[in-house]
């Protein structure tokens, strides 16, 4: 407690007069906006006139934007999206929820017709195998022997 007594309370203090802006736009600002090697800020140079322009300012090529329209068809809005996710079995049009199992030919399959067998699978699992074994495993050939 003795501590507490002996020191100072340090608070907000705000300086007398905030500094004006450096555009000259006079708006008091807490800190200059521009870098400090800019001569804008040198302490030697006079204060701007609204008519000079500043000479740091960008100014943006005027672009001129059309208007998009939007039209609807009525066949387009009654129909379901494509944001609406697939959660029937593709054979037997069976709800399957999350327990759905999906196939490599990229349809969604029941229990029941999740193994290729059970369903038409359009995807050749033969060629697929080939690939992936030529992928990983490539021909070791030794150089051909030249003779003398």
């Amino acid at each position: 407690m003795a501590q507490s007594d002996n020191k100072e309370e340090t608070g907000l203090q705000v300086p007398e007069s905030l500094p004006i802006c450096v555009n000259n736009c006079s708006s008091p600002t807490a800190a200059p906006l521009s870098p400090p090697s800019n001569p804008i800020q040198s302490k030697d140079s006079k204060p701007r006139s609204e008519s000079d322009p500043v000479p740091y300012a960008f100014q943006y090529p005027a672009v001129e934007i059309e208007p998009v329209k939007l039209t609807t068809s009525p066949a387009t809005t009654g129909s379901v999206g494509p944001g609406r996710p697939v959660n029937r079995c593709f054979r037997c049009r069976k709800r399957v929820g999350l327990t759905g199992f999906r196939c490599r030919c990229g349809e969604l399959f029941c229990g029941d017709h999740r193994y290729s067998d059970r369903h038409e699978c359009s995807f050749d699992y033969k060629t697929a195998g080939r690939e992936v074994i030529s992928r990983e495993n490539p021909v070791v050939r030794a150089a051909k022997i030249v003779r003398f």
